[in-house]
């Protein structure tokens, strides 16, 4: 395994993240346990969960995934061995969003972030989280695939980030949580978050959770120069794009229990447009005798502005396929067929 810094952090974290969103739904307590069990073995530090998962989110499986993770923690007592990300839900303003975690109205206020950190440390059965997100923003903007920005007036709903900015910096001198980050997030908005930082001397963010993979390279445009210049890293979500980047969907197959077989609610990458993308990378794999999987992994662990990679597996050997993306070192000549690939399909995923 490969380890870098958690964005400006003191915190060394493994180049490839667990992703924990199947459990609870996908994935059975035992599996989840599993796939914590090996990850450690084969060197991932980081696990990453939230408080909505599993997805997709439903009242009565909501906090489940860190439920198992707490029932993990408290059997294996490896608290000290992982670093621990979590991450609170916004407010419901697209339809999408779920409205059953403290209501539609749960916005970055004291009050709700209170409660959502105080029920997330309960069900992970952990006194602190090392690194605490906000899920999405607190405000209307383009985020899960919106191609243009919302003009909508939301002025008086939305919770000032400098506001919000306080109470996590309060979480941080309690000791409850020791750094924090943002997820699905806009140049503007984490902008916006370094000026409150910097003006009102408070805790900035050490890291934004985007998705980033061969299929949405959106983050390189606006987000990566913060990273160069602010030091605030990665931490890229679906770098397989729901799976199709491992090829095992293509020719419209659909394999039993595969999350696009199960599940109509994950769209994204079924564009005609992904889809042609997606065959010419797979080929591109199998052409140079890379696992389709890992040759879209090992591009994502190869970027400057990668603290990790999030990955996410239904079962022991996918997980191993995808930690194993960590020695894969793609040649010039695959990174160039790659590029060309990304010039005749740029982001058709976004």
């Amino acid at each position: 395994m490969q380890y870098r810094k958690l964005g400006t952090s003191d915190i060394d974290v493994s180049v490839i993240g667990l992703g924990t969103m199947t459990w609870g739904e996908q994935n059975t307590e035992a599996d989840a346990h599993a796939q914590l069990d090996l990850a450690l073995d084969l060197g991932v530090t980081l696990v990453d969960t939230a408080e909505m998962y599993p997805v997709p989110p439903k009242p009565e499986t909501q906090g489940r995934t860190e439920a198992y993770i707490g029932t993990w923690l408290a059997s294996r007592k490896s608290r000290d061995r992982i670093v621990l990300a979590t991450k609170m839900a916004g407010p419901a303003r697209q339809p999408h969003n779920p409205k059953h975690i403290r209501g539609e109205g749960n916005q970055f206020d004291r009050a709700n972030l209170t409660q959502a950190l105080h029920d997330s440390l309960r069900r992970l059965q952990t006194d602190h989280v090392d690194l605490y997100q906000l899920h999405w923003p607190d405000r209307n903007t383009a985020t899960f695939g919106r191609l243009s920005y919302p003009w909508i007036d939301d002025a008086g709903v939305t919770v000032p980030i400098e506001e919000t900015l306080q109470v996590l910096s309060d979480f941080v001198r309690e000791g409850k949580v020791r750094h924090i980050g943002i997820s699905n997030e806009t140049p503007w908005g984490l902008s916006r978050f370094l000026r409150a930082a910097e003006t009102l001397g408070l805790p900035k963010v050490v890291t934004v959770q985007n998705p980033y993979s061969l299929l949405n390279r959106t983050f390189e445009t606006g987000l990566s120069e913060f990273s160069h210049r602010d030091g605030v890293g990665l931490l890229a979500y679906s770098p397989l794009a729901f799976g199709w980047l491992s090829g095992k969907y293509e020719g419209g197959a659909r394999p039993p229990g595969a999350r696009i077989t199960e599940f109509a609610r994950f769209a994204r990458y079924t564009k005609p447009a992904a889809i042609e993308a997606t065959t010419a990378y797979v080929s591109l794999a199998r052409a140079h005798g890379l696992s389709p999987a890992q040759m879209a992994l090992a591009f994502v662990n190869s970027r400057p502005f990668t603290s990790s990679n999030l990955i996410g597996a239904t079962n022991l050997d996918q997980l191993r396929e995808n930690i194993g993306s960590v020695d894969v070192v793609l040649s010039a000549e695959v990174l160039e067929a790659i590029e060309k690939i990304h010039d005749a399909h740029p982001n058709p995923a976004p």
